[in-house]
């Protein structure tokens, strides 16, 4: 398959000077998006591929907890508070608009593709996870930037599907579809 199969441009799916490659990984709730995108993630590292993520909340849920420090700052009024140790770094700020997750690369610097969890009405390259047993309609059949369908059932949605345990091929699938690099991996 190639970009042109699904009117993707080679700028929005392929890492360019600028930001790596995004993918977002869409489905309703209930789907199984977290569960696929931990598992991905864990393989594209594990493979030696620095994974940047993005997790879409239109619930607009608090990533500080009440009581902490940080969400004390954010309630005392600070427009941005930032958290840092000595291994992350995590940010909550004030904004104006939900943001889309092209506006979010600049905050991601060290990664080699960013998996966005959420998006689905996006006119980016998608994986959609799809599971007909919860009733729920499919989110982006149809959608020109959809890249390939995670599910358990046999689906001919003119994209590839994966079952939700081939992680592996899945990853294979989207280090050759964005033009990842081979790296070195240690062990």
């Amino acid at each position: 398959m190639n970009l042109k199969d699904n009117n993707i441009s080679p700028r929005q799916s392929r890492p360019t000077a600028s930001h790596p490659p995004l993918i977002c990984i869409v489905g309703y709730s209930g789907s199984g998006k977290t569960t696929l995108m931990v598992r991905l993630i864990g393989t594209l590292a594990r493979r030696g591929y620095r994974v940047g993520t993005i997790k879409h909340d239109s619930q607009g849920g608090r990533v500080d907890d009440p009581g902490k420090d940080s969400f004390r700052h954010k309630a005392a009024g600070a427009a941005t508070s930032i958290i840092s140790s000595p291994h992350q770094v995590a940010m909550v700020t004030d904004v104006d608009h939900e943001h889309g997750p092209e506006e979010l690369l600049s905050l991601i610097t060290n990664a080699d593709i960013i998996l966005a969890e959420g998006y689905k009405r996006a006119l980016l390259p998608k994986i959609e996870v799809y599971r007909p047993e919860t009733g729920k309609k499919a989110a982006c059949r149809g959608d020109t930037h959809l890249l390939a369908v995670v599910s358990d059932a046999a689906l001919d949605w003119g994209v590839p599907c994966f079952a939700a345990t081939d992680v592996e091929r899945l990853a294979d699938f989207l280090v050759q579809r964005v033009g990842l690099p081979a790296v070195e991996t240690a062990g």
